[in-house]
């Protein structure tokens, strides 16, 4: 279904009618594809009007204890978290968050992604602590529940390590990056854009303590992964 931000209200009216539940996910589904497309053109404005009308659709077609629900509000969070509308960001995450550990349980690996969000969002106010606490209980229960060699372990290290960079705190920085990297290179491979992502922060960490032959090679070795992924 094609769809733009222009008719996203009349697909929100239309949940309003008596569909079925495969007519219902599908609109659902369009919405989110829109949100994407418009964020991924830099569009944050315009996807935050959808992300608004998906949240209400799924309030009106799933519920307010729906996961659907929560992810529509996570959706949302994201988007004011980029425009700066940390408040706004705030309350909708924590709303998301209720809504998975109530309907799939706290050691939900969703629940886990929530939390990550949150920690996120609290590492771009500076509220380092509460963003500490929160990264650690995700990567906790993604060990629990995913396994030692999921790509989302990496995601969190690799978060933790720019949490503890932040705060100066470079040996436990490092360790983190160096941990994330070899996740991600034995689950998602040497070349992957994440592996670029990850060489590159620690290549500005090696900068900030001295280590620039270290920091260059890591660069030359994300930029040969950049170049071949095109990402």
């Amino acid at each position: 279904m094609k769809v733009n931000h222009k008719i996203c209200l009349a697909i929100v009216i239309l949940g309003n009618l008596a569909l079925n539940a495969f007519a219902q996910d599908d609109l659902w589904q369009t919405l989110n594809a829109e949100i994407l497309k418009l964020s991924q053109k830099g569009k944050h404005y315009d996807a935050v009007l959808v992300a608004r009308n998906a949240v209400k659709f799924a309030e009106i077609n799933y519920g307010p204890n729906h996961p659907n629900l929560a992810t529509s509000m996570n959706n949302l969070a994201t988007l004011y978290r980029i425009i700066g509308r940390y408040d706004d960001a705030e309350m909708y995450y924590s709303q998301a968050l209720i809504i998975r550990n109530n309907a799939l349980g706290h050691q939900h690996p969703s629940v886990a992604t929530s939390l990550n969000n949150l920690a996120g969002l609290y590492r771009v106010q500076g509220r380092y602590a509460e963003a500490e606490r929160l990264y650690l209980k995700a990567l906790r229960i993604r060990q629990n529940a995913l396994g030692s060699n999921h790509p989302d372990l990496g995601q969190s290290l690799n978060n933790l390590g720019l949490l503890y960079k932040n705060q100066s705190r470079y040996a436990e920085a490092e360790q983190c990056y160096e941990k994330a990297l070899a996740n991600w290179e034995q689950a998602l491979g040497p070349d992957h854009p994440n592996v670029a992502t990850v060489l590159e922060n620690m290549a500005e960490l090696y900068k900030k303590t001295g280590r620039q032959d270290e920091a260059n090679a890591l660069l030359a070795r994300a930029q040969k992964i950049r170049t071949i992924t095109g990402q």
